[in-house]
C-alpha cells in the first residue's frame, strides 16, 4: 500500500490521497509526475538562476500549479511554489525537509502548504508554496533578516541570535508575541538538528496591517545531512555555536535576553515536550531511509536529554 508523499496519509495503488491533491487545490483530481528527473531539474535550477526571484545554495525551481492538467511547469517569474530536486551532495533532502517542516506544524510552528511530488525517473522532489504572493501574482511585503540588519548573502551568518531578537524588537508591530514565536522556533532548530538557521531563513512579514515573524521555511536536519557537522546553530548564542544546553537557550535566551516570563518559557516547553512519541511516530512513517530514520531519532533523543534533563533543577 502506498503512502502520499503530501500527507503521509495511506493512499492504496494512487501515489497521492484525495486530502493530499486537494491541498494544493481543491479542483485538483489527479498529479502527473514531474517532467524532469533529478538531474534535469538541477541543470534547469542552473540554468534560470539568473531569471528566478528565489536564491541560494540549495538548487531550486519556481514553479506554477496548471491544475487544469494535473502538473507542475517551471516558469521564470511569478512562480507559486518552489520545488527542491534530489541533491547529489547530500542525501535524502527533500525527504528530510519535508518531514522536519512536518514535526514544526505539530508543534505548532505556522509553515506553508508543502509536500513531495514524484519525478518522472521515480525520485521524490519537495515542494512548498510560495507565501509571500497573493492571486494575479501580486506580491506580500517581506524581508528577511539579512537585509533588515544590513548584511548580504555573502555574511548572513555574520551574527548572532541576540541580534535576531534585537532585530525583532525593532521591526515588529507585537515583540512580545513575535519573541515567544522566535524562543519557540529556537528551540526546535536544537532539537531537529538544523543548524544552518542564518539570517535569510528568518523573515518579517506584513500582513493584516501588522509586522510578524514569516511562517517558517527552509527547516531542515543539517546535522544528520552533513558528514562531519561542526555546529548546532548557524549564528552564535552566548558567543558560541556549539555544547548548548538548557541554560543556554532556555534560562540565558529565552527568560533573560528575550525577557520572556517563566510562565511563557514553561508553556513552550511543555508543548514541545508532549510531541516527543508523535515525532518519532511521524519518523517512523516519514519518507526517509531506515538508516536516516535511526540517525534522525538518535539525534532527536541526545538533544532532548540535554534540554529537559535538567528540568528537576529549574521547576
Amino acid at each position: 500500500m502506498n503512502r502520499c508523499p503530501i500527507t503521509y496519509e495511506p493512499c492504496g495503488e494512487e501515489k497521492y490521497s484525495a486530502r493530499g491533491l486537494s491541498l494544493l487545490s481543491p479542483r485538483l483530481k489527479e498529479l502527473h509526475d514531474f517532467p524532469y528527473n533529478r538531474s534535469e531539474q538541477i541543470k534547469e535550477a542552473i540554468a534560470r538562476a539568473t531569471k528566478m526571484s528565489i536564491q541560494g545554495v540549495q538548487p531550486k525551481l519556481s514553479t506554477k500549479l496548471d491544475v487544469t492538467n494535473g502538473i507542475f511547469s517551471i516558469v521564470d517569474q511569478g512562480g507559486t511554489y518552489i520545488i527542491k530536486p534530489q541533491n547529489d551532495s547530500y542525501q535524502e533532502l527533500p525527504e528530510n525537509e519535508d518531514l522536519t517542516m512536518r514535526l514544526a506544524s505539530m508543534a505548532r510552528i505556522e509553515i506553508p502548504i508543502h509536500g513531495m511530488i514524484y519525478c518522472k525517473d521515480g525520485s521524490r522532489s519537495y515542494f512548498i508554496k510560495r507565501f509571500d504572493r497573493l492571486t494575479k501574482n501580486r506580491k506580500v511585503a517581506i524581508e528577511d533578516f539579512a537585509q533588515l540588519s544590513g548584511k548580504t548573502r555573502e555574511t548572513k551568518y555574520s551574527s548572532s541570535m541576540e541580534k535576531v531578537a534585537a532585530t525583532l524588537e525593532e521591526f515588529c508591530t507585537f515583540p512580545l508575541i513575535e519573541k515567544q514565536k522566535l524562543f519557540k522556533i529556537t528551540l526546535f532548530n536544537f532539537l531537529c538538528g538544523n543548524e544552518d538557521m542564518h539570517l535569510k531563513n528568518f523573515s518579517l512579514i506584513r500582513r493584516s496591517g501588522k509586522v510578524e515573524l514569516s511562517p517558517a521555511y527552509d527547516l531542515l536536519n543539517t546535522t544528520i545531512a552533513m558528514p562531519n557537522p561542526q555546529e548546532e546553530m548557524a549564528l552564535t548564542l552566548m558567543g558560541r555555536k556549539s555544547k548548548f544546553n538548557r541554560e543556554n537557550i532556555v534560562d540565558y535566551y529565552g527568560l533573560e535576553r528575550l525577557g520572556l516570563a517563566k510562565i511563557i518559557v514553561e508553556k513552550t516547553l511543555a508543548e514541545i515536550e508532549v510531541m516527543k512519541d508523535e515525532w518519532q511516530k511521524l519518523i517512523d512513517i516519514s519518507f526517509l531511509s531506515e538508516d536516516m530514520k535511526k540517525k534522525y531519532q538518535m539525534l532527536l533523543a541526545e538533544r532532548w536529554d540535554r534540554l529537559f534533563f535538567l528540568k528537576s533543577k529549574h521547576g
